[in-house]
Order: C-alpha cells, then sequence, then structure tokens
C-alpha cells in the first residue's frame, strides 16, 4: 500500500469512527420488520439494524452499497423491493407488503466495501468472541497478534415474514438463496405443528461450513444471545424452537485477504430473522 493510500486508510477510518471506537457486536446487521405476520395487502415497516443492547441503532448504509434486496415467494417468484427503500426516513426504511398469502423471504446483501480497522487486543478479542479461531490461528503463526487488525466486510440478512394465517408447506425458507453466507432452516419456524427443534444448515459459497459459530438472540433481550452453537462437519446447527417473541440466528467467518488488498482479512456476516408479532 503507497504512502498516500494509507493515509486517506486511515482518515477515512477516523472520519466513521471506526478506530478503537467500534463494539464488537455492532456488526451483527438484520432487517427489523414492525410485524412477522401480516394481513394479505397489508403493509409492513422494515428498519435496518445493526448492533445489540446499549448499541443498537440504525444502519446507516448508503443505498449504492446495497446490492440486492428482494422478496421470495413459496413458488421461487421474485420482487426487487429495492426501489421501495428509504433510507434513514425518519420512523424506518421503507414499507413492504405482498398481495397473495403464504410465507416470504426478504433477503438483502450489501458489497464488501465497509473497512473496520481495531487495535490488537480488541481484533483479538473479536475473533475470540465470534469463534474465528482460523483467524487467530493465522495471526499466531505469522507473529501478528500484537498487531492491529484490519478487515473488508459486507452483510447478508434474510427475514421470515408471513401473510396470513398459514405457512406454506414447502416454504422457500428452507432452501438457498445465493448468498455468499447464508443460515438455512432446514425446517420453516413457522410450520405447523411447532418444530421442536431448529435446525439450521450454514453455506459459504454454497457449501457446508463446519467450525462456524451461530449464534441465537432473543431480540426483545439482545444484550447477549440466549443460545450459541458450533456447526459440525455437515454445517449444521440445533437450536430449541421459539415460538414467542421475535428472533435472530447471526454467524460470522472470514478469509485472509489477498495481499493486494488493503485489510488483512475478508470477513462476512450474515443473519436469519423471524419472529411471532401479531401471531394468530
Amino acid at each position: 500500500m503507497s504512502c498516500y493510500r494509507s493515509l486517506f486508510v486511515a482518515l477515512a477510518v477516523l472520519a466513521t469512527g471506526a478506530v478503537g471506537t467500534r463494539p464488537c457486536g455492532a456488526h451483527d446487521f438484520w432487517v427489523q420488520p414492525a410485524d412477522y405476520w401480516v394481513a394479505p395487502g397489508v403493509g409492513t415497516s422494515v428498519t435496518l439494524l445493526v448492533g445489540h443492547g446499549p448499541y443498537r441503532q440504525r444502519s446507516p448504509i448508503p443505498l449504492h452499497r446495497i446490492l440486492r434486496f428482494e422478496a421470495i415467494g413459496a413458488r421461487g417468484a421474485t420482487r426487487d423491493l429495492r426501489p421501495s427503500l428509504q433510507l434513514r426516513g425518519p420512523r424506518n426504511d421503507g414499507t413492504v407488503a405482498f398481495r397473495e398469502p403464504g410465507t416470504y423471504l426478504l433477503v438483502l446483501q450489501t458489497d464488501a466495501r465497509a473497512y473496520s480497522l481495531l487495535p490488537a487486543i480488541r481484533f483479538n478479542d473479536y475473533l475470540r468472541v465470534e469463534g474465528l479461531t482460523p483467524a487467530l490461528l493465522f495471526r499466531d503463526r505469522t507473529h501478528r497478534t500484537n498487531a492491529d487488525g484490519s478487515e473488508a466486510y459486507s452483510r447478508q440478512a434474510k427475514t421470515i415474514i408471513q401473510v396470513g394465517a398459514e405457512p406454506d408447506p414447502a416454504a422457500t425458507v428452507t432452501r438457498p438463496v445465493g448468498l455468499p453466507l447464508e443460515i438455512v432452516p432446514d425446517v420453516d419456524p413457522y410450520a405447523e405443528p411447532c418444530p421442536k427443534e431448529l435446525s439450521v444448515h450454514v453455506l459459504y459459497h454454497g457449501r457446508p461450513l463446519a467450525g462456524a459459530l451461530v449464534k441465537l438472540t432473543n431480540l426483545g433481550r439482545d444484550a447477549n444471545p440466549l443460545e450459541t452453537q458450533v456447526t459440525d462437519e455437515k454445517g449444521r446447527a440445533v437450536f430449541i424452537a421459539p415460538r414467542r417473541g421475535d428472533w435472530l440466528l447471526n454467524v460470522i467467518w472470514t478469509e485472509v485477504a489477498p495481499a493486494s488488498h488493503d485489510a488483512d482479512f475478508e470477513t462476512t456476516f450474515s443473519s436469519l430473522s423471524f419472529g411471532f408479532s401479531r401471531h394468530p
């Protein structure tokens, strides 16, 4: 990296407050609807949120960084929702509505142009908390444990919305949608009879991801996750299935960035939110 490029990155990081001020949990990102269960034709507002507990806030992401925001219905029909976004509106970031009953999946994908730089102690702590052991081992192997850590990162988010009272028997929510990192439920959380377990698979570039830390958080009490599981060799993690409240599953994975990049790592944050707001 040239001296001028280094100076530019440093100034940009300072301008966004990323040096030494970003809480570790502030990377967690999801699409929050006002209601997860709605009637056909009735709109629900959506808000892009980041962080947990006292650090929860509206996401400041600009529209040009959102590559994909769409709704996928039960038969795979896709509707582009990006034009409906009204980012940083006074109360929310847009409104969505669906005419036909069924189970819908909102899918949001950003580019990987976000940048974070943390002092060594905080970066190592962040890697430990998020279960990013390969990155810790790489820093140890390359004698960079005491060096500041940087990453370029993207965010992927999925949200399950139920329109009407009858979940689809073969819902889209149990199929991958092509995100770089995604949490795929093995059963629709809204299915009847209610599932006793919430089993999910984590896919990284379409392949099962082993050794990833998956967190289940009650969004009504979100300072800390309620349950965490590490994916097995098939990328599977199993949780107790919630039936009340609003919930978030999230996972993070990172790889060493190419030498030509400004960041040390390329990181992907992925979430799946669902809930029982106004459940009939």
